[in-house]
């Protein structure tokens, strides 16, 4: 055996000692990546809810405005995905988009999944709205239909698309008249295995429900026909069937309707709105109804489309919580709700809160839009509270006063001065649409640091209201309610 000298001694040492400073280094490293992945546990489990603002500009996670209009989502495991028509260009038809999302807030683009062709149904120049999809189970297809048409709507179609991954390339199958009627505005439903397509047929002013094929690619019968709406939507809830459906009125918007049924071959009950009445559906139209379900419930979430025809592809969505009590289905018209897609929660208070009615402490009277007008620069009176939508203001994280979902109340002109008027205008963030609600029951703007206030501290119907200096009048002193 060799004796080892010092200097072999003390080689050794430093060896042993960088050994354990490694072995040491490497436990340190194990720690770490144990508690950073318990923080990441954490951070996955606290951003399960999420907020949702409808009726802002929506991006996609690579910061695009997501196109996907007047579409729907289908959900795949734990992940929903978002399929609808592009309008960057405006009306002619150019792709269908498909976004993917785990928590219906952050929505990923993952791909063109039927692209304008270079002619046909799909060409230039051509219109293809309302796309929705549903699987087949027995075929293993994602099955597409949409509304296929020349510029004139008089074609009148439905198209059929399909593909084995739900945003995969789909291949397009052509376009019917299903039964020999019209299809426009459209939609499908999925109850168990059975598949029902639902379209507005303009010649016969009916809405009309028909019973898929097995395998989902045509018409096998027509099982129902309703009263002309369109932009249909499905669900079934509690056992109990709904069907929402839009006014024919263009692109403006009015106070869509619903109707429910127990069988959906059966009677079906008289139609009634779901939004405050005058809200115009919250400024927006019908395209789908999507259940959320997850470990504590399952909740609804109405997806609307608020059209801007004079600029398409800056159409916003305007998603809201559905409530359904008994047979009843409304909606409120809130600026900001949250959502958890683990849970199923839906509608829990966002950064907007509820509409509230502002009623005047001198006058009993409500803060007004006469005659419900929605034009901006309406000027703002006070009239007895009808609990109208004209009367439902909603103060959002943003310090704005809103009123029918895109409407602020607003400083004229962006007035400073005493007796500056008050009125309505498109939200745009200024500081002339900000305010604070004081302890004190006053309403004072940011801009101007001015009291809202009833002129001449009148009480009657139809008084203005305006800025005034902050004087502690009962006319300067409002209560939500």
């Amino acid at each position: 055996m060799m004796e080892r000298s010092p200097g072999n001694r003390a080689a050794l040492t430093v060896a042993a000692m960088r050994r354990r400073r490694r072995a040491g280094l490497r436990r340190i490293v194990a720690v770490l990546a144990v508690v950073l992945g318990l923080l990441a546990v954490t951070q996955q489990a606290g951003a399960a809810t999420v907020n949702v603002d409808p009726g802002t500009v929506w991006h996609d996670t690579s910061g695009n405005v997501i196109q996907a209009h007047g579409g729907g989502l289908i959900q795949v495991g734990g992940t929903y995905y978002w399929l609808g028509e592009d309008k960057t260009d405006g009306s002619p038809f150019q792709n269908v988009k498909c976004y993917s999302s785990t928590d219906l807030k952050n929505w990923t683009f993952v791909h063109n999944v039927l692209p304008r062709q270079s002619s046909g149904d799909l060409g230039p120049n051509r219109v293809v709205e309302r796309p929705h999809v549903i699987y087949n189970s027995a075929t293993q297809q994602y099955v597409m239909y949409m509304h296929i048409d020349n510029s004139g709507y008089s074609e009148r179609k439905a198209g059929v698309a399909t593909s084995a991954g739900v945003c995969g390339d789909y291949s397009y199958r052509g376009s019917f008249k299903p039964l020999g009627h019209d299809s426009l505005d459209d939609n499908l439903f999925l109850d168990g295995g059975t598949a029902y397509f639902m379209s507005e047929d303009r010649t016969s002013a009916r809405l009309q429900v028909y019973r898929l094929s097995s395998d989902f690619l045509s018409v096998s019968s027509l099982v129902q026909t309703l009263p002309q709406y369109e932009a249909p939507a499905m669900a079934k809830i509690g056992g109990l069937y709904y069907l929402f459906g839009s006014h024919l009125t263009g692109w403006s918007t009015n106070d869509n309707q619903y109707a429910t049924a127990s069988s959906i071959t059966g009677t079906w009950s008289s139609w009634r709105s779901f939004a405050p009445s005058g809200t115009n559906t919250c400024n927006s139209q019908t395209t789908s109804i999507q259940p959320v379900a997850g470990s504590s419930t399952t909740g609804f979430v109405f997806m609307g489309d608020r059209w801007n025809s004079g600029n398409l592809g800056d159409s916003r969505y305007i998603w809201e919580p559905l409530t359904v009590s008994g047979t009843t289905a409304s909606i409120t018209c809130r600026t900001s709700w949250t959502v958890d897609t683990q849970t199923g929660v839906v509608g829990g208070s966002g950064g907007g809160g509820s509409a509230t009615a502002l009623r005047g402490t001198a006058s009993g009277r409500c803060l007004d839009v006469p005659n419900q007008a929605t034009a901006d620069g309406t000027r703002l009176d006070i009239w007895d509270c009808n609990g109208g939508a004209n009367q439902q203001w909603t103060y959002t994280s943003g310090k704005q006063l809103q009123v029918y979902g895109d409407k602020c109340l607003d400083a004229y002109g962006q007035g400073r001065t005493n007796g500056t008027a008050v009125d309505i205008y498109t939200c745009g963030g200024g500081a002339n649409q900000q305010w604070n609600l004081n302890s004190d029951g006053t309403i004072t703007g940011v801009q101007s640091g001015l009291c809202l206030d009833v002129t001449g501290a009148a009480t009657a119907n139809g008084t203005l209201a305006e800025l005034w200096t902050c004087n502690g009048g009962g006319n300067q002193q409002w209560t939500r309610q």
